[in-house]
């Protein structure tokens, strides 16, 4: 296996070298005691958060932090321990809590490190780490262009709730007895604004958007002035919102909320809810829970990706497939330990899925927003989601919302304090359009969708 090396001047505390003479101590000394297996991670984040409000510098925040964590077994009783002090009398120490707290578990059959087939042997550069050299007085400068943008806009942009910067960088190694050795760096930053929108008058509508860009890289963040922007044009077009009449329509999703969809399709697919059977999807293997246009693909080597890596916290190799096939789902999101509850092999998701994306074989290279109104007709165009209404074990959808009522494919108003229902099964069966205009939310990537049917309360 090729070894990346962590650059050097890179801001970091602790080398790679550092790091793997960590973990090895900790596997050394629980072999010793007489651990069946053993794993260990050693860990380092640091970080720059910059926020501004109105002009003014607010915080300046420096996060700093390391951890080695130890998992032992003991034929199959597992226990866990760690720790923030890198000194090896802490580590032996720590290694002889999670073997304490091994001796004292209960046996678990299924318990254990993932078999030695699946563990990966090779590491590709994907490209993740790309360290963002920025000083504070930068940041807050950034900071400071995308508000004053905000405000810029128009006079109805009144206030801020303020503008932030963030660079983040955090590296890793991680080994076990099963053979797997690994790790690497990455990098996170960010850069975001909260304008507020209000009409002239004592007790005046007002409205509150945001808008942010993150990247692994920073040259590939949006400008602070085009982030500002938008996020002014966003609170704008909330302006003068009203209450509509409780009513069954069509609704769609603006793109960053269609992520959350497919996001709790993973959910309801994952080991953990498919073991326990608190899922509305348990047995869908296999069965069509899309309309036949819809393909869901996972590719954890996209280079710079926010979900990409060759391994899963495991160590178990991840590959690039697709989990919906014309609608039918054609696999789960699992770990070696769901994997074995459920008689199945790991999938190599320790630490949750990577890079996903939810396409429709209808779509065509000019379904932008303005397009998916049109296939909208009279509706709902949803652009805010609130509230944690969504019940995995029935599939139950109940969120409160905000958007825009579209009549005849154009934008007639906005709207607020509504609440948008379903299941989602009957949602996902219900998904008639993907748009082209697609965003990348964390890890997950679609476009505008198209549900035929949900039920709208309002006043």
């Amino acid at each position: 296996m090729k070894k990346p090396q962590t650059p050097a001047g890179n801001g970091f505390s602790y080398s790679r070298e550092t790091f793997e003479h960590l973990v090895d101590t900790a596997l050394a000394h629980a072999k010793k005691i007489g651990a069946t297996d053993a794993g260990a991670e050693a860990s380092e984040g640091c970080g720059l958060s910059v926020s501004v409000r109105k002009g003014e510098l607010e915080n300046v925040e420096r996060n700093r932090d390391k951890s080695l964590g130890v998992t032992v077994y003991i034929g199959h009783r597992r226990g866990n321990a760690s720790t923030s002090d890198f000194s090896e009398p802490a580590i032996l120490q720590t290694v002889q809590a999670a073997y304490d707290i091994a001796r004292f578990t209960a046996e678990d059959p299924v318990a254990g490190l993932p078999d030695e087939a699946d563990i990966a042997t090779e590491q590709p550069d994907l490209d993740l780490f790309h360290p963002w050299a920025i000083t504070s007085e930068q940041a807050a400068d950034l900071a400071r262009a995308c508000e004053a943008a905000a405000l810029k806009t128009s006079r109805r942009i009144t206030n801020s709730e303020g503008a932030g910067v963030s660079a983040q960088q955090s590296h890793f190694f991680s080994a076990h007895t099963h053979g797997f050795r690994g790790g690497y760096a990455s990098s996170r930053h960010s850069l975001s604004v909260a304008p507020i929108a209000s009409l002239p008058g004592k007790g005046a509508d007002m409205q509150r958007d945001a808008w942010y860009s993150s990247m692994r890289c920073a040259d590939e963040l949006a400008s602070p002035e085009a982030v500002g922007r938008y996020a002014a044009q966003r609170a704008l077009s909330r302006l003068k919102s009203r209450k509509i009449a409780t009513t069954q329509c069509p609704v769609l999703f603006e793109s960053p909320l269609a992520a959350g969809l497919l996001g709790s399709f993973v959910q309801a697919v994952s080991g953990g809810a498919l073991y326990r059977k608190s899922t509305f999807l348990v047995d869908s293997l296999g069965k069509r829970i899309f309309p036949k246009h819809i393909d869901v693909r996972e590719d954890p080597f996209v280079r710079r990706g926010k979900g990409s890596s060759a391994f899963d916290e495991e160590g178990v190799r991840t590959r690039a497939r697709t989990v919906v096939d014309a609608g039918r789902v054609e696999g789960y999101f699992l770990t070696s330990y769901s994997a074995r509850k459920l008689g199945m092999k790991t999938t190599g998701h320790a630490g949750g899925s990577h890079n996903l994306s939810l396409t429709s074989r209808l779509t065509q290279a000019g379904d932008d927003l303005d397009a998916m109104l049109q296939k909208l007709g009279t509706g709902l165009f949803v652009t805010e989601l609130m509230g944690q209404g969504v019940n995995y074990v029935t599939g139950d959808y109940s969120r409160g919302a905000s958007g825009f009522w579209v009549e005849n494919g154009q934008i007639a108003y906005p709207v607020e304090e509504i609440t948008i229902a379903g299941n989602l099964k009957d949602m996902f069966k219900a998904i008639e359009a993907v748009g082209a205009d697609t965003y990348t939310y964390g890890s997950k990537t679609v476009g505008s969708v198209l549900i035929g049917r949900m039920k709208v309360a309002g006043s």
